[in-house]
């Protein structure tokens, strides 16, 4: 994931509310949300080349999430694939603070991450492996999470935060509202870009909210609304390098 904006305890109905965009190489296989056969619980896409994902939920009631953490100069040697981070967490039975904190302790296993884990009914945890960042709980509020930390005011995190309070600002969610949000495509001016160690001309790409380019681009916009009644709704678009939806997925899970 390249974006995730999400909403904790800011809706009466939904205590978690999470819209997200994955934003990748379009000739990394890739499938489509789906239960997978190797782990029946887990509801997500999949990473075909690593076989982890980067943001999915179970029908027992967990979610998790990722970014990763740009560092252009990063250097370790064969990095265990961070898609298995949601994965593991997914398939665990731990609860999310003690597993990120089980993370923590494999961090220099890992490239760059961000991680948020959650169980229904409990609160979100957010964990990151750059920076000495510790494990910590999320508090209550509009959040946003891109190739940083946890809400590091770049511009597509704060423009993001934005539009998407003013998409819950409403009693009723409005799925196509929210993934309108997802599908902002404005540049950042180049004096209020980060300096990440990329190019310049990186630097502009990837500073929309979604991202189209022949070789890399939002490959899918995830929405995850979690409801009081522990009811997980998964929504999923899928993209091409033009920017145009291929596929879509919508997933109840009680």
């Amino acid at each position: 994931m390249c974006l995730i904006l999400f909403a904790v305890n800011v809706h009466p109905r939904y205590p978690l509310i999470v819209i997200a965009n994955r934003d990748e190489f379009h000739q990394r296989a890739t499938a489509t949300a789906h239960y997978w056969q190797d782990s029946p619980q887990l509801f997500a896409g999949r990473d075909l080349a690593r076989q982890g994902t980067w943001l999915g939920v179970t029908n027992t009631g967990r979610f998790a999430a990722l970014t990763n953490y740009r560092q252009a100069n990063a250097n370790t040697p064969s990095p265990r694939s961070r898609g298995y981070l949601v994965k593991d967490f997914l398939d665990s039975d731990e609860t999310a603070d003690s597993y990120l904190h089980h993370c923590q302790t494999q961090a220099t296993q890992y490239d760059g991450f961000n991680l948020l884990s959650y169980v229904t009914g409990e609160p979100l945890y957010y964990y990151a492996n750059r920076e000495n960042t510790a494990v910590s709980r999320v508090s209550d509020g509009i959040h946003g999470l891109c190739n940083h930390l946890l809400d590091t005011p770049w511009y597509k995190v704060e423009q993001g935060k934005h539009a998407f309070s003013l998409a819950l600002a409403k009693k009723t969610v409005s799925i196509e509202r929210l993934f309108q949000v997802l599908m902002d495509t404005q540049v950042c001016h180049d004096e209020h870009l980060p300096n990440t160690g990329v190019s310049l001309e990186w630097e502009r790409l990837l500073s929309s909210r979604f991202i189209i380019s022949e070789d890399y681009g939002t490959r899918s916009s995830s929405i995850v609304l979690i409801d009081k009644n522990q009811t997980i709704n998964f929504y999923e678009r899928s993209f091409n390098p033009q920017g145009l939806c291929t596929a879509t997925v919508h997933q109840e899970i009680k």
